[in-house]
């Protein structure tokens, strides 16, 4: 089911403009947009994956990843497919970059979703995969649909997006974690197709404009966006402008897509991120996709006792209580929390919908 967008604009030679990313697509009758799932129909940009999913899985809502956000609870996981982005490096390129509308193989409307979420207790939605801006549409449906069963919605995105799309998207959003890819400029534009100016607005409006839990994930990449200079650059940012309680995760790169000649990240480049964003006082920062439990662990900000040990995505001790205070000293840390944590795990559980319902 296609469903019209709002996000259009008049331009010259008879064209209409998608004005949902930075993009602004010029599309004439038929074409489709980069994203190539926003496409003219007549006088209209219309989102063809409405209600067609590339499939569903329930997570960890570790593996996002949020590490402060309803740890251990299970997440139903789905995206679609296309992309408004062209990073090189993807790992989920089979979707994202897809061009072919039958790898969209389950079909489901937003009540098909919740429901879903619901007979399998899961505490939050995730959309992801691919970028949810480019089917805002259809993740707004599915997240007011879910807000009337508490179950939260949670992004995993670039933060490529217009102003007027941000403030839409985040308005039904409780949680993001926002991929920066790094921070040279030149970097966002060749390897990625985007410009890193826009990603730092839309990270910027989510801190001081909504009230949507933040995290970051940066991939580090051998000799493309790893070099001291730049981790420097970006620590230092986070730290002006979202300042030092914002976590930020730092993941090892492993060859896929147009850069499979280039090695996966040692541990040695993640740890030395790890130090370089704690000189800036940064309180909670993560490695990640590699085996090290000190820097995958929660600490508490005050007294540095361990709040959460963490081995990949299993929860080896627990030490908050009253939603979130450190047992040891009474310190409140940042996030989402509840008494009790989650038992999920690192449990992977593909669904179908036609097998519930």
């Amino acid at each position: 089911m296609d469903r019209v967008s709002k996000y259009v604009e008049k331009a010259d030679g008879g064209k209409i403009k998608c004005t949902l990313c930075p993009r602004y697509c010029a599309l004439s009758d038929g074409q489709r947009g980069l994203c190539f799932v926003r496409g003219r129909r007549g006088d209209d940009i219309v989102l063809h994956t409405y209600g067609r999913s590339s499939g569903f899985c329930i997570d960890p809502i570790e593996k996002k990843p949020l590490n402060h956000f309803l740890p251990g609870t299970p997440t139903l996981s789905f995206g679609t497919a296309g992309c408004n982005l062209t990073c090189q490096f993807c790992q989920n390129w089979d979707i994202s970059k897809s061009k072919e509308m039958d790898r969209l193989q389950s079909s489901a409307m937003p009540e098909d979703i919740v429901a879903m979420a619901k007979s399998t207790g899961c505490r939050s939605l995730a959309y992801t995969y691919n970028d949810p801006i480019i089917f805002l549409e259809y993740a707004k449906d599915v997240a007011l649909e879910a807000k009337r069963f508490d179950i939260k919605s949670v992004a995993v995105t670039a933060g490529y997006m217009t102003p007027k799309a941000r403030e839409e998207f985040f308005s039904f959003i409780d949680a993001t974690n926002v991929d920066l890819k790094g921070f040279d400029p030149k970097f966002y534009q060749k390897t990625c197709g985007a410009e890193l100016e826009v990603v730092l607005e839309t990270l910027c409006y989510i801190h001081h404009h909504t009230n949507v839990w933040l995290e970051l994930t940066t991939l580090l990449i051998p000799g493309q966006n790893d070099s001291e200079a730049e981790l420097n650059k970006l620590c230092g940012w986070v730290a002006e402008n979202l300042g030092l309680f914002t976590p930020i995760h730092f993941t090892s790169f492993h060859p896929d897509y147009k850069m499979t000649h280039l090695e996966s990240t040692p541990t040695s480049t993640l740890l030395r991120a790890y130090s370089i964003a704690k000189s800036y006082g940064l309180k909670f920062v993560y490695t990640g996709n590699v085996h090290h439990e000190s820097t995958s662990s929660t600490y508490c900000h005050h007294c540095g006792e361990c709040l959460i040990a963490r081995d990949w995505f299993n929860l080896k001790s627990w030490n908050l209580v009253d939603s979130g205070k450190c047992k040891f000293c009474g310190t409140q840390c940042p996030g989402v929390f509840e008494d009790d944590c989650g038992n999920w795990g690192d449990k992977r559980q593909p669904l179908e919908i036609s097998n519930l319902f």
